[in-house]
């Protein structure tokens, strides 16, 4: 936990010029809550707060979310880009995930997006039963194992799918939602993207740790593996300068029912 907050600390600053922002899992929330009119939610793990931002926009009056993270500087981060975009109707709390300081049976709908692997899965779960109302939502974004090992990291950086693991396959939540009174997994939505991106960028990514999977090498490992995915990626594509590949990621659409 020591090393995951020190990684969100120094990247805070840059964190969504680094990440992909994906605006498809929003518009399948927004759906999901079309009958809502005032909705009370929860981003559980919100870093910066670059899937709130697209929350606000597309759910539009009568939302209002609290937002939570760990590490302090996500927060301090998140304020400010949700206050430069004229956001007002949230809060932030610094917790972590596996004790929420929050109302029970309280919230219309608690989010996450690509941050669940680095809860303890068991406790989050519980905590996301107690806080929802009855005939609420859990929306968990995230990736699966298998999906990260097929990704241009997993099948180019070495060793990136062995050390990520964090990552779950389904298996692994529907086994744990069985142990969680009244959560039910509703449905499962896929999702794929077609990436385009040059060498030069990816390098820069790696380097300032957009995953924090490259946290998990010691720097000399880091390095070679580096050397090598550009060896990698210059022998698979025939032009170094327009990469493409697909990413893939999957939403768990959990809801609770007392009765």
């Amino acid at each position: 936990m020591k090393e995951i907050h020190q990684h969100f600390s120094k990247i805070a600053q840059e964190y969504e010029d680094l990440r992909t922002t994906d605006i498809e899992p929003i518009l399948y929330i927004k759906k999901k809550l079309e009958n809502l009119t005032k909705i009370k939610g929860a981003d559980i793990g919100c870093g910066g707060g670059r899937y709130d931002i697209e929350l606000f926009n597309h759910i539009g009056n009568g939302f209002h979310l609290i937002c939570i993270d760990y590490n302090e500087n996500m927060l301090r981060k998140l304020d400010k880009n949700l206050r430069e975009h004229n956001i007002k109707e949230f809060n932030t709390i610094r917790t972590s995930a596996n004790i929420l300081p929050l109302a029970t049976n309280y919230f219309d709908v608690l989010v996450t997006f690509n941050a669940v692997h680095h809860f303890n899965l068991l406790d989050f779960l519980k905590e996301s039963s107690r806080v929802l109302r009855n005939n609420s939502r859990l929306f968990i974004y995230t990736r699966l194992r298998s999906q990260n090992q097929r990704n241009i990291w997993g099948k180019f950086f070495p060793n990136f799918h062995n050390k990520e693991k964090r990552l779950f396959e389904i298996n692994k939540l529907e086994e744990t939602l069985k142990k969680v009174h009244y959560l039910i997994l509703e449905s499962i939505e896929y999702f794929t993207y077609k990436r385009k991106a040059n060498l030069e960028w990816l390098v820069t990514q790696a380097r300032k740790h957009h995953y924090s999977t490259f946290g998990l090498y010691s720097k000399k490992e880091f390095e070679e593996s580096l050397k090598k995915f550009q060896l990698n990626i210059i022998s698979h594509f025939k032009n170094p300068d327009k990469i493409i590949w697909k990413d893939e990621n999957i939403m768990f659409n959990i809801k609770k029912c007392e009765g």
